[in-house]
């Protein structure tokens, strides 16, 4: 069975091109991890594969879903899987890409058993004093107190919250799916493209711009009750706070640079914490084809 393979890394890294040369050279059929990729309606926004290059390799759930949907990890999940099994069936490789880090992560790896927070409990937590939230997380777990910087309030009570509702030491829980993730990534194969911050920023900058021309601002104004989900596309509420009046042009372009860089700082943090990935160092002299070939012979290990 074609085991897939993912290409990750931040926004305006190349990720779609190379994805593209991958199914080319290898058989493939692309699956689209990008949160808001998913969206129709969000082409321009989401900066998705244009028609022409659409038309080079299969490509699956772009597109999928209509701005009024929600959406989150395990949903993307169970479609993804869908179209995975799909393309095994017939005998293709999948190739994974996109920039989502919990999306993918969720697809990699199955979702983590670390519980998500509870508002009430969390509410009663924030009631106490900084000292008694400490003395009950080292009753509780002393381990994970050990590891936990006990001055900082959020991430006690975070520790707790884990604690309490899952019924174990939040050190075990850690532990376990630390141990389950190695095991996992002993099984996967992807690379992840690394830009010079100076070049990448530059390159963001430059598709802001091109976004912008190409209809950016009509694309968001065409759009009807947009989900909690498609809303959060970065050049969205930015948009909108330009259509409302409460921003001039320049402001929404510089807006939206900004929060774009930040956003890809935060994918590079997350996708170089993921060491089964493999790097792939690129600037705009990477020839796409060459890197494709190498990266393919390096991780084809069926």
């Amino acid at each position: 069975m074609n085991k897939p393979i993912y290409i990750c890394g931040p926004t305006a890294s190349g990720k779609s091109a190379l994805a593209i040369e991958l199914a080319i050279q290898l058989d493939g059929e692309i699956v689209n991890a990008d949160a808001y990729q998913l969206y129709r309606g969000l082409e321009i926004i989401s900066a998705a594969p244009s028609p022409s290059e659409l038309a080079q390799a299969p490509h699956h759930l772009y597109g999928a879903l209509q701005p009024h949907e929600l959406c989150d990890a395990m949903q993307f999940r169970e479609m993804a899987r869908v179209k995975i099994d799909e393309i095994q069936d017939r005998g293709k490789l999948p190739i994974v890409t996109g920039g989502s880090g919990l999306y993918l992560k969720f697809l990699s790896h199955g979702p983590s058993p670390v519980p998500s927070g509870d508002e009430t409990l969390r509410k009663e937590l924030e009631s106490e004093s900084d000292e008694a939230l400490a003395d009950k997380l080292i009753l509780i777990d002393p381990k994970g107190a050990a590891a936990t910087n006990l001055k900082n309030r959020r991430y006690v009570i975070r520790a707790l919250e884990i604690c309490i509702l899952s019924g174990r030491k939040m050190s075990d829980v850690k532990s376990d799916w630390k141990q389950k993730s190695e095991e996992v990534e002993l099984h996967l194969q992807g690379g992840y493209l690394q830009w010079d911050r100076d070049e990448l920023r530059a390159r963001i900058s430059l598709r802001v711009d091109q976004m912008l021309a190409d209809g950016a601002i009509e694309e968001v104004a065409a759009i009807k009750n947009p989900s909690a989900t498609c809303e959060k596309a970065i050049g969205v509420p930015q948009i909108q706070s330009y259509l409302s009046g409460t921003m001039d042009l320049d402001a929404c372009r510089d807006k939206i640079v900004i929060a774009t860089h930040q956003y890809a700082k935060r994918q590079r943090t997350w996708f170089g914490k993921e060491k089964w990935l493999t790097p792939c160092h690129v600037d705009h002299t990477t020839d796409i084809k060459k890197l494709a070939s190498k990266l393919g012979q390096q991780l084809r290990i069926d």
